[in-house]
């Protein structure tokens, strides 16, 4: 029953914060349609939208990734989740995960509510995916690297320098081998860092 009412709660968290996406999807998006996708099995290649411009007719597969655990914060970083186990089997994270038709991810940070469920602004930056990636791998950071760093330091909990970036300003490792039972690997970037290089494009 508990993980049922957990569950329900997170479903009508992500529907509520959808209302106030959508309003601003339209507002900012002028040229584009959107379409939220229903499909579960679509949704579990990383498609929660479909963008098509309204003159060439490209449409753009996006998937969305919100702050819900932390809300009334606006952090200046977002994970991109390289791992995480499941019944003790490791399993490869979002990010470089090959089945996964993501075109542009658009993370929502600082999300406000005043009530329950019941959101008023947050912060969307969109991400070109393949931008990202590529220009990782240019740095020297490839998902090999940076699995290999994690298998490497498996049993440490916490923040993993990278040499390719800088920790303060750019991102850097974090393994959570303590704290939760998926044990997740994340490669934490600064929104800045992905909106200078030309990665990322803020929207609101």
């Amino acid at each position: 029953m508990t993980l049922k009412s957990t569950f329900n709660a997170d479903l009508n968290k992500e529907q509520q914060l959808a209302v106030l996406l959508d309003a601003y999807y339209t507002k900012h998006l002028k040229h584009y349609n959107f379409e939220r996708v229903r499909d579960k099995k679509k949704q579990f290649k990383g498609i929660d939208l479909v963008l098509t411009h309204k003159k060439t007719g490209n449409s753009y597969a996006v998937d969305e990734k919100a702050q819900l655990d932390y809300l009334n914060d606006d952090l200046p970083t977002f994970a991109f989740e390289l791992s995480y186990k499941k019944a003790g089997i490791l399993k490869k994270g979002w990010f470089y995960d090959p089945t996964k038709k993501t075109e542009f991810y658009s993370l929502i940070t600082g999300i406000y509510t005043d009530a329950p469920n019941t959101y008023t602004s947050c912060k969307i930056t969109l991400v070109n995916r393949a931008k990202l990636i590529a220009f990782l791998t240019n740095k020297g950071i490839s998902e090999t690297l940076l699995k290999n760093t994690a298998k490497t330091h498996e049993t440490k909990h916490g923040k993993l320098k990278l040499k390719a970036l800088s920790h303060s300003t750019e991102g850097y490792l974090y393994i959570s081998s303590n704290n939760k039972a998926e044990k997740p690997v994340n490669l934490i970037l600064r929104l800045d860092f992905l909106l200078q290089n030309g990665l990322a494009k803020r929207l609101i």
